[in-house]
């Protein structure tokens, strides 16, 4: 592979910046630029030249295969972090036959040295990109191997399976246990269910990663958009007393119990008055479908509207706004008042416990993308045809497919279709 080079610090003016390099012929270049190789893993102060011109005096590493992050020979540069020192080595570094990294590509070739598996590779695109403690926590958990340790067990025990019965198929008329076949089935099946349980977790792990949305509904003045501003503790909506002020979807960004949530203020429910309005509205159911929680508001001041009460479900927390008016209540209703700050406290609280609830951070690894689940499901789904299957051809084929579903998640089989998208989610340098 040819050798590569990217910046592996911030862009911009900094005190250092850090070169990184990788790739078969990495010592060359970094010889031509700084003299002899300086002892592996240890750092040396080097004059690094080019043609013949000083480019900067800088920190160098050399760390050869494959003890390295990408397990080719790689090196790094710690260099003074002006844009025109960056640039005069990036230039010296393309004239001796280096060339910039893509998004991702030393994680990649980290993939494909052996050096980590893919869920690994992904949680450390997480890791980059966390941006609370507990996403933190979730994508190093991942990035330390806790994924591909559980299902590394679970792939073990498959291939123990399919040996197990491959010997019944190939060695029947040996001196086998005559029970053989049924403990197959019995041991598939434990297994199945346990794999069963994680998937039955649903979606906690991506809704970590990606974040929450909870949408903000219900008929036009019942305070909305200020109850929006009172959680997100600034003026994010414009508020009127004025009727139906809010045409689209107003978001805010904010983390609740270690968990990024966006909060969508829509428009009001109700007959629409012209087509704008209709389309706001439009917007606002679309909205409650897809949301993960619904905040259904209701006015202190106004009886309650049968367009917001037709949302309440299980995934919906009913606010009864402008509770420092005159009011009779509403049954299940939280009573707040987004101008006096009333019950304020009490509806973050029960928002950060529903935020936990749908996305909380769990003990073990989880499943933190879509491929995850379906590559498991895959797995559950072959196994579930073991106790249908009546040749014991069919049972060892079906142990097979499980196996290469688990192989799918790991990296470890049929994975270049998802490389790209994968490793399309890295920062350069990374």
């Amino acid at each position: 592979m040819s050798v590569i080079f990217a910046l592996a610090t911030g862009a911009g003016r900094s005190a250092v910046a850090v070169m990184r390099l990788s790739g078969a012929g990495t010592g060359e270049v970094l010889a031509t630029l700084a003299g002899p190789l300086p002892a592996p893993r240890r750092a040396s102060l080097r004059l690094l030249r080019h043609a013949g011109v000083a480019l900067d005096r800088a920190l160098v590493l050399w760390l050869p295969a494959p003890g390295s992050y990408t397990g080719e020979d790689s090196a790094e540069l710690h260099l003074h972090g002006g844009p025109a020192v960056i640039a005069a080595v990036a230039e010296a570094l393309a004239a001796l036959g280096a060339r910039p990294a893509e998004p991702g590509e030393f994680t990649r070739r980290a993939f494909l040295h052996g050096r980590m598996d893919l869920t690994a590779a992904e949680g450390i695109a997480d890791l980059i990109s966390a941006e609370t403690e507990a996403q933190r926590r979730q994508a190093l958990r991942q990035a330390e191997g806790g994924l591909a340790a559980r299902h590394a067990a679970w792939a073990t025990r498959l291939t123990q399976l399919l040996a197990r019965q491959e010997a019944f198929i190939e060695f029947e008329e040996e001196d086998l246990p005559g029970d053989l076949d049924a403990r197959v089935e019995a041991d598939a099946a434990t297994l199945r269910a346990e794999m069963a349980t994680l998937l039955a977790e649903g979606d906690r792990g991506e809704k970590l990663r990606e974040g929450l949305t909870i949408a903000i509904l219900g008929a036009p003045n019942a305070g909305k958009s200020s109850l929006l501003n009172a959680l997100a503790g600034r003026e994010a909506a414009i508020v009127s007393a004025r009727a139906g002020t809010t045409r689209d979807v107003v978001e805010v960004r904010m983390i609740l119990a270690g968990v990024p949530v966006t909060l969508a203020d829509t428009a009001g429910l109700r007959e629409a008055s012209d087509e704008i309005e209709a389309e706001g509205i439009r917007r606002a159911l679309a909205r409650a479908e897809t949301a993960d929680l619904r905040l259904l508001v209701f006015a202190a001041d106004a009886p309650p509207d049968e367009a917001t009460r037709a949302l309440r479900g299980p995934d919906a927390l009913v606010v009864l706004n402008k509770a420092d008016l005159p009011h009779a209540g509403l049954e299940g209703a939280l009573p707040v008042s987004a101008r006096s700050g009333e019950g304020l406290a009490t509806l973050r609280q029960r928002l950060e416990e529903a935020a936990a609830a749908r996305a909380g951070l769990a003990d073990g690894a989880v499943l933190t993308r879509p491929r995850h689940r379906a590559a498991l499901g895959e797995a559950v789904e072959e196994l579930s045809r073991l106790p249908d299957a009546a040749l014991p051809e069919l049972r060892a084929e079906a142990l097979r497919r499980a196996l290469r579903a688990l192989g799918r998640l790991t990296g470890r089989v049929d994975v270049e279709q998802v490389l790209d998208v994968v490793f399309g989610e890295f920062c350069i340098g990374k």
